[in-house]
């Protein structure tokens, strides 16, 4: 019981803090062996496609073509297209006044999975860039990313998430906001070590001579399209100068609803992402993915049950005190965490609470999201989240 109890706490502290650790000191070995690409301010730029789906954006989309238009981006060279499939407010009357914009609009709606493959046989760069309706690029977001495929290993370059934080956010905002900054800390590592292990669909891009087809019924799709890239033996380049910038979530509760989401979309890529889980076709590849991703998105919500269980069990049936103290350590975080919801419940912002909150919330829907896909209860058509 006890060997079972400090696994589960080792593969916890491991996925959540321990493979930040391992990642940096690796980095560090590598930097004293192998020299970092060099990038060329002379290179040739490529012709790109901006690909943006969009559904029931009328409030953004305006300000979201002219962010895209006036991207530091030669015009000769760039194509911009926006899918919106099913959208029934004015999203689509609004873009129709663009005319540097190409619109792909059918009245049926299959999810974003299919509004990409359908606008496909419309792309005509050389490197394609995917970005979301509800998110701002910085100017030189272009440029930034492209760069990295002067590097012939490069396949996709993913750009960063950004939330914007107000002074009084609740656990959704702050708790979101600490989180992105953690992982865009890891994304960076993991690819100064070899390659990052997915990407986010509010910035990220591929050589679209790369683009494999992925299912319809595909639920994070970003997360795919760049993974079944690096499953080829391509490498997916992490980008921080390129960033997407967008508000929280409106609440906990929308915040809950995506990351269920996202949780359900991580089992079904695992279930399909053969190459990445094996060890024998790219043993550092398969490393990153699995403690970046595979931990988090399986037992490690059931390993923190699990250490409560044995620790309170170990606690009340011997006399060893330091169990008895860990028991209570763990007791007093999750008090913590119930504390932060009765607060936030009544709107009071009490910031010590937020990270424990969130980390439980964020624990709750990986196993909520396992549960809806084993049910078939998440449909691969992208549901809008309110945000601030």
């Amino acid at each position: 019981m006890i060997i079972a109890f400090w696994i589960s706490i080792f593969l916890i502290i491991y996925t959540f803090v321990g493979y930040g650790f391992v990642l940096f000191f690796l980095v560090k070995i590598k930097g004293l062996f192998v020299k970092p690409f060099l990038f060329r301010t002379d290179a040739v730029l490529p012709t790109v496609t901006i690909l943006i789906a969009a559904y029931n954006e009328e409030d953004l989309i305006i300000e979201k073509v002219e962010n895209t238009i006036a991207l530091n981006y030669p015009h000769d060279k760039l194509q911009i297209i926006f899918i919106t499939d099913g959208s029934t407010d004015r999203t689509v009357e609004r873009i129709q006044g663009f005319a540097a914009v190409t619109l792909l609009h059918e009245v049926s709606r299959a999810g974003k999975m299919a509004a990409i493959k359908r606008a496909i046989p419309y792309i005509e760069g050389e490197i394609t860039v995917f970005t979301d309706a509800n998110t701002f690029l910085n100017k030189d977001a272009l440029l930034e990313l492209i760069k990295h495929y002067q590097n012939p290993k490069v396949g996709a370059v993913a750009g960063e998430k950004r939330i914007l934080v107000e002074e009084l956010a609740d656990a959704s905002s702050a708790g979101e906001g600490f989180y992105w900054k953690y992982e865009s800390k890891l994304k960076k590592w993991d690819y100064a070590l070899y390659s990052n292990v997915g990407a986010a669909g509010e910035l990220f891009s591929i050589r679209t001579g790369l683009y494999q087809p992925v299912e319809t019924d595909t639920i994070i799709d970003d997360h795919m399209i760049a993974m079944r890239i690096a499953e080829q033996g391509h490498i997916i380049a992490y980008e921080p100068d390129a960033y997407a910038m967008e508000t929280a979530s409106a609440d906990v509760k929308e915040e809950l609803k995506r990351k269920v989401r996202i949780a359900a979309g991580g089992i079904q890529s695992i279930l399909r992402l053969k190459k990445a889980a094996n060890p024998f076709h790219n043993f550092i590849f398969t490393f990153q993915y699995i403690s970046h991703r595979v931990l988090r998105w399986t037992i490690t919500p059931f390993l923190l049950i699990l250490a409560l269980i044995l620790n309170g069990i170990i606690a009340f049936t011997t006399d060893m005190v330091f169990y008895q103290l860990l028991f209570v350590l763990q007791m007093v975080f999750y008090l913590l965490s119930i504390t932060g919801f009765y607060f936030e419940s009544r709107n009071i912002r009490i910031k010590a609470l937020f990270i424990p909150y969130y980390f439980c919330v964020m624990n709750y829907a990986v196993l909520a999201g396992i549960i809806r896909y084993y049910k078939k209860n998440q449909s691969a058509a992208w549901e809008k989240s309110k945000r601030r």
